[in-house]
């Protein structure tokens, strides 16, 4: 089991968070290059889709051997729907984890009774945690959570509930759904969630900067982290936590091309145009730790691309 391995080298799991259309496999493979993460969990997939068949939402749970040990996210409401789609995934690609989305705040998802719409519900998050725990036999099962819907306490009646069912790890976002992304996240309450749970918990929300890992394991006594958006234009990051460096520009450039190369390789050359918002996030100036004289031209020029030697192009002039 890939959580009991980590927790047994009495050190923290350093983990990259899910995040749609960003997470896929290309990305991935990046961070692993780079090394430093323990485990990554690739972006959440519809289990209505899963079990429908559908070629794409298969595809988008295709791994490569560098990506492991890896973690499969999933999302829906219904609990047997749920542990068939779980099912087929490990069938499929026999990830080292699935992950159930109970934490998601975005209306697309919360409207159908996903995400965290399921905190609200606490007998049906428990019957999909049962039924899902049951199709995977014991390949770990985590669980995504906040704090809360509207009342940020929610968590310590949620976390007894879903650990009963089954679930073998937890990772708390610090906001509730009603807060979105907005505030900041509640380290203090996750260092609560932290004494409430028994099976190893991931605090994740506002760590933007390696910096902040060692004073959010501190605060919250958990036990790891789950890197979001501090990751992205970043894959470096897991890597800076204990190697606080700068990244030459020629080597971020590098590592840029690579990483589209395997995005050429996962999507085609027309899958550059979704590469672009990786591109805004490697050259935002607080990502690269210095200014570059234009900068803010490149950048426009850099979400224009379609083509690889445009790309190549581009960055010649900057490395």
């Amino acid at each position: 089991m890939w959580i009991n391995d980590i927790v047994q080298k009495n050190k923290p799991i350093l983990a990259l968070s899910p995040m749609a259309d960003m997470t896929d496999s290309a990305f991935c493979q990046i961070v692993r290059q780079i090394g430093g993460a323990d485990v990554v969990f690739r972006e959440m997939v519809s289990s209505e889709a899963v079990v429908r068949d559908n070629v794409k939402t298969l595809g988008m749970t295709d791994f490569v051997v560098g990506e492991r040990p890896i973690v499969q996210q999933i999302f829906g409401s219904d609990p047997l729907t749920m542990a068939r789609a779980a099912a087929i995934i490990m069938e499929h690609a026999n990830p080292e984890g699935i992950d159930i989305n109970m934490g998601c705040p975005v209306y697309k998802i919360t409207s159908n009774f996903n995400g965290c719409a399921l905190m609200k519900e606490p007998e049906r998050a428990a019957n999909i945690i049962r039924e899902v725990k049951n199709a995977i036999g014991e390949t770990p099962l985590s669980v995504k959570i906040r704090l809360g819907w509207n009342d940020p306490d929610d968590f310590k009646t949620f976390i007894p509930v879903i650990e009963d069912a089954g679930a073998n790890l937890i990772t708390i976002h610090g906001r509730t759904k009603a807060q979105g992304y907005s505030g900041v996240s509640d380290w203090a309450r996750i260092a609560e969630a932290k004494t409430i749970a028994r099976v190893p918990l991931l605090a994740n929300g506002d760590i933007h900067e390696p910096s902040q890992v060692v004073e959010a394991l501190a605060i919250t006594k958990a036990d790891g982290v789950l890197i979001a958006r501090g990751a992205l234009g970043n894959p470096w990051f897991f890597n800076q936590i204990n190697n606080p460096q700068i990244i030459s520009l020629a080597e971020r450039c590098l590592v840029v091309l690579n990483h589209a190369r395997l995005h050429i390789a996962q999507y085609g050359e027309r899958g550059l145009v979704t590469f672009r918002k990786h591109l805004a996030w490697y050259f935002k100036t607080n990502k690269i730790g210095f200014e570059i004289p234009g900068i803010k031209e490149i950048r426009v020029q850099l979400v224009r691309i379609s083509t690889f030697s445009e790309l190549e192009n581009i960055l010649e002039k900057l490395s």
